[in-house]
């Protein structure tokens, strides 16, 4: 078994555990840095655990690419501000609030979530269906250990949190890979790590919440 599985299997029976424990609706958050894994993570959780999950990520928030550069803010899109994190959070406690016992799931209690597309960079409303009968409801994304305004109340609303840890070297290694698999020059690609994502890492690093667990990156 490879250090993802490992690790992806590991937290799934912790997550089973606190399910048998508090029957219910259970939220679990997976933080850190770009690059480090906790998307892939995340999703391979849900994986394990089959139709008992549902992932739903943070980055469904992010404010559109029109809107980020009237803002001024396109050089430095995903840092905190460049998300609608009073949605984020609205959203957050709907799911807490839905009746896991709802056995009718076209009664119009289930919730709908944004996703991110990163073939067109554009968030996507209405594009993930949380039903009410789903008890783990999984959320990954950069700031949600974030100690800031608004941010902070993430930590609250979830039962589990982890961050995810992976060696910077490799992390920048494989964020440069990604943004010119998505169409940024080698160039480009080295230039907004070492800026953009590096300014964001060394935020999510220093301003963060403790997590339940600090689990390694896949």
């Amino acid at each position: 078994m490879n250090a993802e599985g490992t690790a992806a299997t590991r937290v799934a029976a912790e997550i089973t555990g606190c399910l048998a424990d508090s029957p219910g609706r259970i939220l679990v958050g997976f933080a850190g840095p770009p690059g480090c894994g906790k998307s892939t993570l995340a999703a391979q959780v849900c994986a394990d655990l089959g139709e008992r999950a549902v992932l739903v990520p943070l980055d469904g928030w992010h404010l559109s690419a029109d809107l980020t550069r009237r803002l001024g803010a396109a050089g430095r899109r995903g840092a905190p501000d460049t998300f609608d994190v009073v949605g984020f959070v609205a959203l957050l406690r709907r799911i807490r609030a839905q009746r896991t016992s709802d056995s009718d799931s076209s009664s119009g209690s289930v919730v709908f979530a944004p996703d991110f597309r990163r073939e067109i960079e554009e968030p996507i409303s209405g594009a993930i269906a949380v039903d009410p009968r789903t008890p783990v409801v999984v959320v990954e994304g950069n700031y949600l250990l974030l100690d800031a305004p608004h941010w902070r109340e993430v930590r609250g609303l979830l039962d589990l949190s982890y961050y995810v840890h992976l060696d910077p070297e490799e992390r920048r290694r494989r964020l440069v890979r990604r943004h010119v698999e998505f169409g940024k020059t080698q160039k480009e690609a080295t230039r907004w790590v070492m800026s953009t994502d590096e300014r964001n890492a060394a935020l999510i690093e220093e301003r963060r919440l403790a997590p339940s667990r600090v689990v390694p990156g896949p």
